[in-house]
């Protein structure tokens, strides 16, 4: 009887007002309880329904053990294995949950669960806006799909692009690696990650900062912006733009490069990088350099391509086309360089040049051997028309050498002493007090030449000798130069900055300009791309 009377009261208050309701918002509806009541003195204006109670309202089903209806504030209160369905992709499990039906406006407790097919969202207390199709949390809460767990303080997930949006400390734990940031955009059908601000990505292997970027869980590649950079556990990788594969171990960076080596001490620096872990190589180009940072000593050098291989202890260095290098007291130039760490070995190929102060040397190789142990310049090679060239004091002439092979010792990375071997030659100015006595020619088997400040101080002709000093208006002009003689001054590197040519100093001048004013720009996030489409690397989203 009595719920005979309560579908009669229920059915008089939605058939008395079509009109009103027609422009105000859906009434709840009651679809099934199997039993019903009134009780005005316990609870005032609300319909008892218990038993299987099933309750629509504008497209979403809530069922659960018990419920108290307030029909004038369209009001419910819902209790014993509550659950709201919308469509059929979204579901909220609780023990306890209220919903408004004017706002359509619902919030769950006590161990509420908020699931779809991919994922799970538990917390203290969810709270769901059907309007603006959100849910959202204030609390402690887990989310949880094939890939990833995710933990927050709060959190908010839109229905219809199936994102979750963090703007709190936010940790995304994966197998593979962990994220951590302040405001992180999550989609769950694509695993697609937009990290805003201070963020991090640490793997087993590497660790990833940045302040604009974005992660593709599934496919585990990033893009990454502003402040960016990912450190390895013997190189750290730096550039205005970051793209990352996990899987191939491959990195790439794009302006504004800079790769640190923290176990040899070096650093690389262009506008163009790309890194594969598992192969420990390197490629750098646009405006490239290599440093090896030696105390008041560092080696700059310079190559169109820069490529680097090889674990640290057996590290392969190659620079190409137009190949340069600087170091204080000792500069060169040449086609291409290749240096190995395990053997200490440097070799100069293809025209190759060596300034040691004033003094050009030149040959068709020249080798450059280190000291392992006390990393520093051991000796050096000059192999096959080694040739050794320098203006004479008052630059009247040039003083030259010439033999097969040159060697060359260092004593704390400074040349002081230099051998050339086999059928030498010489060409000399000798002065006396700034006055020049003679012109001096030379044959011998050997010739030992003592280094100092740069400048040879006296040079000693071995075995099978022939000398004749001539005065300087009867040695012929045309005689003056050796057989191969060619003077390389204008080509000197002087400084660290001359081992760039100009048309690449133009880029790098270029390139900085125009990242400066990128920097000047507020740190607007990357541009979220329609989530129908995978992150390609080839199109990567744009600031």
């Amino acid at each position: 009887m009595k719920k005979l009377l309560f579908w009669i009261v229920l059915g008089c208050a939605v058939f008395m007002f079509p009109t009103v309701l027609a422009q105000s918002p859906k009434q709840i509806v009651i679809e099934h309880s199997d039993f019903g009541d009134v009780n005005q003195s316990d609870i005032p204006d609300a319909f008892l329904l218990t038993g299987n109670v099933r309750i629509s309202h504008d497209g979403a089903i809530i069922t659960c053990n018990k419920a108290y209806f307030f029909q004038k504030e369209n009001y419910l209160k819902a209790f014993g294995e509550v659950q709201i369905v919308q469509g059929d992709t979204l579901f909220l499990n609780s023990s306890y949950a209220e919903y408004n039906g004017n706002l359509k406006q619902a919030f769950a407790t006590g161990n509420p669960v908020l699931h779809s097919p991919d994922m799970n969202l538990k917390t203290d207390t969810i709270h769901l806006d059907r309007n603006k199709q959100k849910a959202y949390y204030k609390s402690n809460g887990v989310i949880v799909n094939k890939e990833n767990t995710l933990k927050s303080k709060s959190g908010t997930y839109y229905a219809a692009q199936k994102k979750f949006q963090f703007l709190t400390a936010v940790t995304v734990t994966n197998p593979k690696y962990v994220i951590k940031s302040n405001h992180l955009d999550y989609y769950n059908n694509s695993g697609h990650a937009y990290l805003f601000g201070p963020s991090t990505i640490t793997g087993k292997d590497n660790f990833i900062y940045t302040e604009n970027g974005f992660y593709n869980s599934k496919k585990n590649t990033g893009h990454f912006l502003r402040k960016s950079y990912i450190k390895y556990n013997d190189r750290r990788i730096e550039g205005d733009s970051l793209y990352y594969d996990r899987i191939k171990e491959f990195a790439s960076a794009t302006n504004n490069v800079i790769i640190t080596d923290t176990i040899n001490k070096g650093i690389v620096k262009g506008h163009y990088a790309e890194m594969y872990k598992q192969k420990d190589s390197m490629f750098v180009t646009k405006h490239a350099v290599a440093i090896n940072l030696v105390e008041k000593d560092s080696v700059y050098i310079h190559g169109k391509i820069l490529m680097v291989t090889g674990k640290p202890e057996n590290r392969i260095m190659r620079a190409y086309k137009n190949a340069r290098f600087f170091k204080k007291d000792l500069s060169g130039k040449c086609d291409s360089i290749h240096s190995s760490t395990k053997m200490a070995l440097t070799k100069l190929i293809g025209r190759p040049v060596l300034w040691n102060g004033e003094n050009q040397m030149t040959g068709d190789v020249i080798h450059l051997i280190g000291n392992n142990n006390t990393q520093k310049l051991d000796s050096l090679k000059v192999l096959n028309n080694a040739f050794l060239i320098s203006k004479d004091s008052l630059g009247t002439g040039y003083n030259q050498v010439k033999g097969l092979n040159l060697y060359g010792k260092f004593r704390d990375n400074k040349l002081y002493e230099v051998d050339i071997i086999k059928n030498t030659e010489v060409i000399y100015y000798a002065y006396d007090k700034q006055e020049l006595i003679g012109i001096e020619k030379k044959l011998s088997s050997r010739i030992n030449m003592k280094i100092e400040d740069n400048k040879i101080r006296t040079l000693t002709s071995f075995k099978n000798i022939e000398s004749t000093t001539y005065p300087e208006k009867d040695y012929p002009e045309n005689a003056r130069k050796l057989r191969g003689f060619v003077w390389r001054g204008e080509e000197r590197i002087a400084t660290k900055d001359d081992i760039f040519p100009a048309d690449e100093v133009e880029l790098n001048d270029k390139i900085v300009k125009e990242s400066q004013k990128e920097n000047t720009k507020p740190n607007v996030p990357m541009k979220i791309r329609k989530e129908t489409k995978d992150y390609d690397k080839n199109n990567p989203p744009k600031k």
